[in-house]
């Protein structure tokens, strides 16, 4: 606010001050849109959840910070802020916007944060961003974006970190970030890229930390990694790919970090970081390794993170086991076999302790076939044999030998075609129709680890679709018309470990069906029409980390339906009706990470409603349930490992004091009508 100047300070004087900044600078400080809230002696604007469908045109001319998220804007047209030449943060986050056109952000030279995150973006014209020379930060997650062209972000010359995650990219072009030559983060996480150009990642100079994790890469992109020189921390962790080897060309000689966790990994050869001289970290957990050799070139490794392995401690583990010590290398290794030594920590043992069937000291004990190592790890898939060496491909396919990626979307096909190359990891036959997929549709593709079909109009899978898919992993059958599955339908993929089947008719859980995939890691029924959770439904599903149940119509979760999941992580029940908190089927899940009942008309919580996963719990998420009433105990018995409480958009006029939670970080209380009387002060208290 501008306000009245002392009597000391003359006319002239107060003229020469306020002439350089215009003529209009007194009326627009003073002036202010009905809809937004204005903090003129902060230069800060907010007009959020207001519905608005255009950038209000009366916001001061000064302003340095404007908040617009949750509005409607759709659009944001040519010059949209050039009257606002000294903004420095804008946040459009949670508009619709569905096209951001040329020049929109033309005129904000001193802009630093762009938050354009959570919208509908599926493309950004050539010019979307110009005009942004100092922007340090650039939020574009959770659109729609499917590709990205060359030149996009040439102007950003400033820029620093570039969040790109939770997309839909499938290919990276080459120089696809040209310009953005002092980035230093790029997140790509989240996405479903498969090929990466050689070139994709030429022109970024200056970054550090690269996040690929949970994308689609059917093979480590060595040659388009190795164009970032500066990186020091790569993050490829949840990808498909079985085998890493010195002939991916990965050459990182500033690289520190590595993550290649929760993948498919089931080989590595011994110079797969041999170009990676300062790597210090290594990342493999959750992986399909039973046996890792000792690695050769990076002479700094200092940590090889191997839970989660099927690691088999047999003699053939021994020069691991001596590599680590000599190295000096720290490792979370555990036996997975043979038996006498499952669970023991590999650093524990001693090299006379890996036998195998003919050493001595297993005859003397008698030991026998225990011993005996599983099947050794798989070199990496070799091409087809074809005559002259020709790729075998459908017709209306697309086959690509280097990246083993085949593709026949948007075919207008009625059946499903044969004759992909036996190599092929990713097959993705996406907006067709074949309402049923036959027995045996996926003949020699005993290499896949990848099956698209959604949106293909499938009613159903016969006895033996799946039959011969023994590499699958995953499956997405999402956005067809599925009212069930069939344990005999999905026989032939037995290390299937993530299904997708959101956007279905599912009246039920497909339990009987679950039941033929003993390593399903991860269960996606989002969007369906399930109304209930029964015992049994999850009785084949040891394994499940991961349960998406949002967007259906449950009303109950009966006590013991989640009973056999016991390693569940994540589970998802928002969008759906429970009138009450399933605590009694909360009992015996001790894992729960991550519990998600937004959406439901909860309207209470009564004492002790999340006792069973309070040890385990950090994320719980109650937001827009209708609460209006939480009892005093109602968060009893959550541990020190919470770290966020979500209960925003609810009817609470009060809360009770929380529990002592060393590791809270947030705690969101927005939305809620609360009266700021006594009941309060507890919460006043303890700083939330």
């Amino acid at each position: 606010m501008v306000t009245k100047q002392p009597q000391s300070v003359s006319l002239v004087l107060l003229l020469s001050l306020l002439l350089p900044l215009g003529p209009t600078w007194h009326t627009a400080a003073q002036r202010c849109p009905q809809t937004c809230v204005c903090d003129n002696s902060r230069r800060h604007v907010a007009c959020r959840h207001q519905n608005l469908t255009e950038v209000p045109n009366a916001i001061p001319e000064m302003t340095q910070r404007l908040d617009l998220q949750g509005n409607m804007l759709k659009v944001i047209p040519p010059a949209a802020f050039q009257d606002l030449p000294y903004l420095t943060h804008l946040d459009l986050q949670h508009c619709q916007v569905e096209l951001v056109a040329e020049g929109a952000f033309r005129g904000l030279g001193r802009l630093l944060f762009l938050n354009l995150a959570s919208n509908r973006l599926s493309a950004l014209p050539q010019e979307a961003l110009d005009g942004l020379g100092s922007l340090r930060r650039l939020e574009l997650e959770k659109n729609t974006l499917e590709e990205l062209r060359p030149g996009t972000f040439g102007a950003l010359g400033a820029l620093a970190t570039l969040n790109l995650a939770h997309n839909a990219l499938v290919y990276l072009p080459a120089m696809a970030f040209q310009g953005l030559m002092r980035t230093r983060w790029l997140r790509l996480a989240h996405n479903a890229l498969s090929v990466l150009a050689p070139e994709a990642l030429a022109g970024l100079p200056a970054l550090r930390r690269l996040s690929l994790h949970h994308n689609e890469l059917q093979a480590l992109p060595g040659p388009a990694l190795s164009q970032a020189r500066s990186l020091a921390r790569l993050e490829l962790g949840h990808n498909p790919f079985t085998y890493a080897g010195e002939e991916d060309g990965l050459t990182l000689p500033a690289l520190r970090e590595l993550m290649l966790d929760h993948g498919a990994l089931q080989a590595l050869d011994p110079r797969a970081f041999a170009h990676c001289p300062r790597l210090h970290t290594l990342d493999l957990r959750g992986n399909q390794l039973d046996s890792v050799p000792p690695l050769q070139g990076p002479g700094q490794l200092r940590r090889l993170w191997l839970q989660g392995n099927p690691l088999w401690c047999g003699c053939q583990a021994r020069p691991l086991l001596e590599w680590l010590a000599r190295a000096r290398v720290r490792s979370d290794a555990a036996c997975r076999g043979p038996p006498r030594l499952r669970g023991e920590a590999l650093d524990a043992l001693r090299p006379s302790d890996l036998r195998c069937p003919g050493d001595a000291a297993a005859a003397e004990e008698g030991e026998g076939e225990e011993l005996a190592a599983p099947a050794g790890p798989r070199s990496p898939p070799g091409a087809p044999d074809t005559e002259e060496g020709v790729q075998p491909c459908p017709r209306l396919c697309m086959c690509a030998s280097e990246s083993r990626h085949s593709a026949c979307e948007g075919r207008g096909l009625r059946a499903v075609p044969r004759g992909f190359p036996n190599d092929t990891q990713l097959l993705d036959l996406r907006h067709n129709h074949f309402p049923v997929v036959p027995r045996e549709a996926f003949p020699g593709l005993g290499h896949l680890v990848s099956l698209h079909l959604q949106h293909c109009g499938i009613t159903g899978l016969e006895a033996g679709a799946l039959a011969g898919l023994r590499s699958l992993l995953y499956l997405y059958l999402s956005d067809n018309q599925l009212s069930g599955l069939s344990a005999a339908a999905l026989e032939g993929a037995p290390h299937l470990g993530y299904l997708y089947l959101e956007r279905n008719r599912f009246l039920r859980v497909p339990g009987a069906a679950l039941r033929a995939l003993p390593g399903l890691f991860s269960l996606h029924l989002q969007d369906n029409a399930v109304g209930r959770l029964a015992p049994g439904d999850l009785a084949g599903v040891q394994a499940l980390r991961w349960l998406y149940l949002s967007g259906n119509r449950l009303t109950h979760v009966s006590p013991g339906a989640l009973g056999s999941a016991r390693e569940l992580e994540k589970l998802h029940l928002d969008r759906n009706q429970l009138r009450e908190v399933p605590t009694t089927a909360l009992e015996g899940l001790p894992a729960v990470l991550e519990l998600q009942l937004s959406g439901n008309p909860l309207r209470t919580l009564p004492d002790g409603a999340f006792q069973p996963v309070g040890r385990s719990l950090q994320h719980l998420f109650l937001n827009s349930s209708g609460l209006e009433q939480v009892a005093p105990g109602a968060f009893s018995g959550l541990g020190p490992r919470l770290q966020s409480l979500h209960l925003q958009k609810n009817q609470l006029q009060a809360l009770p004091a929380l529990p002592s939670l060393s590791q809270l970080e947030l705690v969101d209380l927005r939305g809620n009508p609360f009266r700021c009387d006594c009941q309060l002060l507890p919460l006043h208290r303890e700083g939330v």
